[in-house]
Parts: C-alpha cells; structure tokens; sequence
C-alpha cells in the first residue's frame, strides 16, 4: 500500500501467507515487440499486494495489474502472480523468497519509490504526490490549493479533524504546519486482511468521523471518486521545505539482473503512452517527471 511505501517502508512484519494467481495468455503480442524474456522465463511474474486498489488485487483490476499485462502483452508471455500483503518483509518475502533447489516465485514489482534500495529500480514511469481530500458543502468549497486551505481562519483549521496515516509524509505536514492537534492518526500497517488503504476516504471521510484526508494522491483520486455522497475535491499538494510530498514511482527487479531490468527498462520508454493512458484511466494526479518528458503526439 503507498501508505506504506512512504513513512517508515514496512514496518511490521506480519505473514498472512502467499497466494498465485495466473492470467490467460494474451491472443497475440503488441505488433513488432520483442519476443520472450531476457530473464530466460516462459512468463511474467509479478510480485503484489492482494488488497491494494486502486493498484493491485487478485482479481487484475488494478493500476499494477493492469501494467503487468501490457508487459505481457510485449513480450508475448501470461502474466503470474506471487500475492503477499505489503507489510515489513514484503521484498524478502516476494522477490527474494528462494527455498533451495527451487526458483524464485516473481521476478518485478510493479511500483515502488524510485531509488528504493531493496530492489534495482527502473528510471520512474510516473510522479505524483500527496493530496487533500474532503467533502463539499461543509464549509471548504472554496478550498482550490494548499495556500486557500492554509489561509482559512486559524479557529477553523483547529476544529478540524484530519485523517492521515501516522508516520507518513502527511503527518510531517501537519505538524510542519502547527495542526498536529487536528490530525486524526490511522495506523500505517493493521494487522488485518481485508483492510485497505481507501478504508479512510471511503468509509471515515465518507461517514463523517473525520473532515479531511492527507493521503497519496492516487489513493486519493480512486477512493474519492468511488464515494457518491457527499461529493469528494482532491487537491493535489507539492513538497515544502522539509516535508517531502512528491515521489517518484518505478518498477523494481533484484539486485543483479542488470539486462532484465534494461528489457523493463526498454518497454517503459517505447511504451510511455500506453503506460500514462492507464494512469489517467484511474485518474493518477500526475507531475512531471525530471528530466523525463516527453511530448505527446
């Protein structure tokens, strides 16, 4: 879960067991992509979270599942899953977990933090950041950014309670901000399987325990629009002197496999459209990337 990912990465180590699922081979490959793997594998195995929409579930409804078939598709492979819920252990337990005498049950991560050290990284396929979300018509439609939030009557901000997860960058904006008292802590990792990080916007916000989310931007789109009523405004936030809000995302391999990561490497460059078509189609506020552009036609 992003929650997860930025705060303390994987704090607690909780083995709620492994599950693999495995997509039907596509019909036919992407015209004039390269054939097979590099990594001398029949399919594509891909290291997730069961439960983590809008990026990943079982059942292939989400952002990682749905770029995990597009890989699929390039390379002319089925698509495998390894599920095991993001908690601490989650690379050692997933792309790393290798009993002797057998292979390795996955072989990328779909999203993780651009120069996270567990894995070799891809260059970063998309950039987003932290966001606000909240309901309309209590007393906050005139909210568009960050500075009309911050502007509003200092009483006002006090007497709001605002969800974050506790020890993530939203947390650290709170307090840079003097509004550590308004915020309402959620535990980054629960032992619990069936919950999810949307559970805060979809349920809480939704039903009024609490008047406001810090949250990862695309968790925030997603879950916001799912809520019907009361209708949802997501403010797309930008980093601050020492609170970082914006992250870099990125695929990850094992340390080690340079060419295989370089064939990752290759499809997220040639491509890049298909990759931020799926993006928007799950409403992603999206940065540029540095140094990473690229004009579309």
């Amino acid at each position: 879960m992003i929650a997860k990912r930025f705060g303390t990465v994987l704090l607690l180590c909780l083995s709620l067991g492994a599950v693999q699922a495995t997509s039907p081979m596509p019909s036919q490959a992407i015209a004039g992509a390269q054939q097979g793997l590099q990594n001398g594998r029949s399919a594509l195995r891909v290291c997730l979270d069961p439960n983590n929409m809008p990026f990943s579930n079982t059942q292939g409804e989400g952002i990682e599942n749905q770029l995990a078939q597009l890989l699929g598709r390039v390379w002319g492979v089925p698509v495998s899953y390894y599920a095991f819920p993001q908690r601490m252990g989650f690379i050692r337990n997933t792309l790393r977990y290798k009993l002797p005498g057998e292979d390795y049950p996955c072989d990328i991560v779909m999203g993780v933090p651009a120069g996270f050290d567990q894995v070799a990284t891809t260059s970063p396929y998309y950039r987003s950041s932290y966001a606000l979300v909240f309901p309309l018509g209590k007393g906050l439609d005139k909210v568009f950014s960050v500075q009309d939030f911050l502007a509003l009557n200092p009483d006002k901000l006090r007497q709001l309670r605002i969800g974050v997860y506790d020890r993530s960058p939203a947390s650290a904006w709170l307090s840079q901000h003097g509004l550590q008292d308004a915020g309402v802590p959620y535990k980054m990792l629960n032992a619990d399987p069936a919950q999810y990080p949307g559970d805060i916007i979809e349920h809480d916000l939704a039903q009024g325990r609490i008047d406001m989310a810090v949250v990862w931007g695309p968790l925030a789109a997603y879950f916001a629009k799912r809520v019907k009523t009361p209708t949802l405004r997501v403010v797309p936030m930008r980093s601050e002197p020492g609170v970082t809000l914006e992250f870099d995302m990125a695929m990850g391999v094992r340390h080690g496999e340079a060419a295989w990561r370089a064939q990752v490497e290759s499809v997220l460059q040639s491509h890049r459209f298909q990759i931020q078509d799926i993006l928007q189609a799950f409403d992603v506020p999206m940065l540029e990337v540095p140094h990473a552009a690229a004009a579309r036609p």
